[in-house]
């Protein structure tokens, strides 16, 4: 077994890239490629090989090479964690980044940690997801109505990315917001760091952004307006870390009221 990242289309299970796509290499590249992605599938791909960010670079191969002991024996991903689930979602949730032995090692996002266990085991209570567990790529695990993404693709150290980081993604995500947005009726932002991180992409995307912007909190509502198209509410969410989970400041019945609000208000016309 070869220790480190994953070479794009060497039979990852549902890996979106192949030895072709092409490697953004700068942010300004992020802006390119994101900006002309035709269709979702390209988007994905362009997002699951990006090495723009040279201290992300270096920290998730790292930790891919490396590995944790518990994992020793396991391939890791390694790479970019792109956007997955529905391609017409009416749900978008969003989180921080992947973990380092989680969505890194995995190569999906709140797949194979603690953290990941508590959050589709809400949403499989939900309806939102096939299956109450998300342990590996190609377990079979789907997301019903819904899509899942990263504010920040790569594992940052101390789960920390840095605002350059953060504003080199953008384009990523801002490319997935539009290309969702048609069908998309609920946004569940997963801790604070998403909350600040989205309101940028959301007004690229060509939603109306509220002045002053709202703070984030559990269960804080806002809708937003998006002229020519649907509106979407964004709803704020402790995020399902394990030092939440564990002090009971976000709790299993939190959840499932976040995600019930979000139903009902991707069931509006």
């Amino acid at each position: 077994m070869v220790a480190g990242p994953v070479a794009p289309g060497t039979g990852w299970p549902g890996d979106p890239a192949t030895a072709a796509t092409p490697v953004a290499a700068s942010p300004a590249q992020v802006r390119e490629f994101a900006g002309a992605a035709a269709t979702l599938a390209e988007l994905t791909a362009l997002q699951s090989v990006c090495r723009a960010c040279p201290r992300l670079v270096a920290w998730r191969e790292k930790v891919a090479a490396v590995r944790r002991r518990s994992f020793s024996g396991e391939p890791y991903w390694g790479r970019p964690i792109p956007g997955w689930g529905d391609a017409a979602p009416s749900i978008l949730i969003v989180g921080l980044a992947p973990a380092a032995h989680g969505g890194n090692r995995t190569g999906r996002i709140f797949t194979g940690d603690r953290s990941g266990d508590f959050l589709f085991a809400a949403l499989h209570r939900s309806g939102l997801a096939a299956a109450p567990d998300s342990e590996s790529a190609g377990d079979g695990q789907r997301l019903i109505g819904a899509r899942m993404v990263a504010a920040v693709r790569c594992a940052p150290p101390e789960n920390r990315p840095t605002p350059d980081e953060r504003d080199t993604c953008e384009p990523w995500l801002t490319a997935e917001l539009r290309m969702v947005a048609a069908s998309l009726r609920a946004i569940v932002c997963l801790g604070g760091f998403a909350w600040q991180a989205l309101w940028q992409p959301l007004g690229h995307a060509g939603y109306e952004l509220p002045r002053p912007r709202p703070a984030f909190a559990h269960a804080a509502e806002v809708e937003l307006r998006r002229p020519g198209g649907p509106a979407a509410l964004l709803i704020g969410c402790y995020h399902p870390s394990q030092q939440n989970t564990f002090t009971g400041r976000v709790t299993g019945e939190m959840l499932d009221a976040v995600f019930a609000r979000a139903r009902a208000a991707a069931a509006r016309a």
